[in-house]
C-alpha cells in the first residue's frame, strides 16, 4: 500500500511585514494624544494664572521749593579770593617747618624758618658797630666839654690881659673841633643803626610768617630743601606753603553772555556743591568781571556765600541757581514730589498706587504745595519708587501690573 502524501509545511509562514507599521502608528497616536492633553492642560493652567495689567508709571522724586524761583543755572568752582604762596626773600636751607596741609594759622604766626646763622652773625656785628659808635659819641662829648671849659678859661684870662689872643684862638678851634666830633659821632651812630636794622631785616627774612588768618592748603617744601626765591635752580624751592583765607570763599561761575540780562549784582542765589549734595547754601551775586571770554562767550560772575560752612573747601565744583527772590531755610528743605496725575482722591482722602514687587499697593499720603509741574507729598513712600500714573478706576491693590513706556 502506497505511503500517504505528507503536507508541505514550508509554505505555512506568518507574514509579519505589516506589524511594525501598525505599532508605529499606535505610538504616534499616543504621543499626539499626550501632546494635545499637555497643551490643553497648559492652556488651562495659563488661563487660571493672573495676568498683569499694563499701566503707565511715574517716579517719586526729591524736590526743593526754592527751585521754583530759578531763572538761570550756571556751574563753577569755589575759589578763595584771598590766597597766597608764601616764600622768603632770603635764600637758605629750610631748617624748620611748623605747619602741614590743613593747619590753621593766625596773621603774623611763624610757620617756617630758614638756616640763619650767617645773617644772625652779621646782625650781631652790626649791633656791635652801633655800640662802638655810641662809645665814640661819649668820647666826643667828653672832649667837647673839656674844650668848652678850656675856651671859657682862656676867654677870662684874655679879658684880664694874662693870656695872648693866639691862645684863645687855639682854644676856640679846639672847641669847634669837639662840636664837629659830636656831630660826626652822631652821624656814625645813625649809619651803624641803619646797618643794624638792615642786618635785622635780613634775619627777619629767614623767618616766614603768615600774612593773614587762613588755612594751609599746600606744602611745597620740606625741611632740608633749599629755598631760593626768584630762581629756577635745580632742586630749589620758591614758595614754602600756600594758604587761603577761608572767610573769602566765593563761587566763580561762567554765565553765558546771552543770559546776562537775567542776573544783576546783589541778586539772591542758591549754591549746591557736588561734594555736599544734600546741602544748599544761600548767596548773592557780589560782582561780575567786566570782560567776556571770547573762547567760551561767557562772563565770570562771582557769587559770595551768606554764611561760610566749614565743610566748604577751595576748588569744589559748584552749581549756582540765580533766583528771582530771597528764599527761606524752610524753602530749601527737601520734599517728596510726584506728578499730580498719579494722585487718587476718594472720600476726601488722597492716596497713591505704589508698585512694589510687581503689584500695586495703596498708600495714603498727604498732599502739599505745588512745585512747578509736580506736587509735594508726605507719607510712607520714598524717593525713587514707581507709582501708577492715571490709575484706572477698576485697578485694585494687589493687582499684578506691568509698566509700559509712554
Amino acid at each position: 500500500m502506497a505511503a500517504a502524501a505528507q503536507p508541505d509545511i514550508t509554505k505555512l509562514r506568518i507574514d509579519r511585514s505589516g506589524a511594525p507599521v501598525r505599532a508605529s502608528r499606535r505610538r504616534k497616536s499616543l504621543w499626539l494624544g499626550g501632546a494635545v492633553v499637555a497643551a490643553l492642560a497648559g492652556g488651562a493652567w495659563y488661563a487660571a494664572q493672573p495676568h498683569p495689567v499694563t499701566v503707565q508709571a511715574t517716579t517719586i522724586v526729591t524736590s526743593y521749593p526754592s527751585q521754583q524761583y530759578v531763572v538761570l543755572n550756571a556751574t563753577g568752582y569755589v575759589v578763595a579770593q584771598r590766597k597766597a604762596a608764601i616764600a622768603s626773600k632770603a635764600t637758605g636751607r629750610l631748617e624748620w617747618l611748623g605747619v602741614a596741609e590743613g593747619s590753621r594759622v593766625k596773621s603774623g604766626e611763624v610757620i617756617a624758618r630758614l638756616d640763619n646763622r650767617d645773617v644772625v652773625a652779621q646782625a650781631q656785628s652790626a649791633e656791635a658797630a652801633v655800640r662802638a659808635a655810641r662809645a665814640v659819641l661819649l668820647q666826643a662829648q667828653a672832649e667837647e666839654r673839656d674844650a668848652s671849659a678850656q675856651l671859657k678859661r682862656n676867654q677870662d684870662l684874655v679879658a684880664r690881659g694874662f693870656l695872648a689872643q693866639a691862645s684863645l684862638d687855639t682854644a676856640q678851634m679846639r672847641a669847634d673841633r669837639a662840636v664837629a666830633g659830636i656831630a660826626s659821632a652822631n652821624a656814625a651812630i645813625a649809619v651803624a643803626e641803619a646797618n643794624a636794622r638792615n642786618a635785622q631785616v635780613a634775619v627777619d627774612y629767614t623767618v616766614i610768617r603768615a600774612p593773614f588768618d587762613g588755612v594751609i592748603v599746600a606744602k611745597a617744601a620740606n625741611v632740608g630743601d633749599m629755598v631760593t626765591p626768584f630762581s629756577s635752580a635745580v632742586d630749589s624751592k620758591g614758595a614754602v606753603v600756600s594758604m587761603a583765607d577761608m572767610s573769602t570763599l566765593e563761587v566763580e561761575a561762567d554765565v553765558s553772555e546771552s543770559s546776562l540780562a537775567k542776573i544783576s549784582v546783589g541778586q539772591p542765589c542758591e549754591i549746591t556743591l557736588d561734594a555736599l549734595p544734600d546741602a544748599r547754601f544761600r548767596g548773592r551775586v557780589s560782582r561780575m568781571v567786566p570782560t567776556v571770554d571770547r573762547a567760551k562767550a561767557t562772563v565770570m560772575t562771582k557769587v559770595q556765600f551768606d554764611a561760610i560752612d566749614p565743610r566748604i573747601l577751595p576748588d569744589m565744583s559748584a552749581k549756582v541757581s540765580f533766583l528771582t527772590q530771597e528764599v527761606t531755610a524752610d524753602q530749601q528743605k527737601a520734599l517728596l514730589a510726584v506728578n499730580p496725575d498719579a494722585l487718587i482722591l476718594r472720600d476726601a482722602a488722597t492716596s497713591l498706587l505704589v508698585i512694589r514687587d510687581g503689584r500695586v499697593a495703596a498708600v495714603p499720603i498727604a498732599r502739599g504745595i505745588r512745585l512747578g509741574d509736580l506736587v509735594a507729598i508726605a507719607g510712607a513712600v520714598q524717593t525713587g519708587e514707581k507709582v501708577v500714573l492715571k490709575p484706572p478706576a477698576d485697578l485694585t491693590p494687589g493687582t499684578l501690573v506691568k509698566i509700559v513706556q509712554k
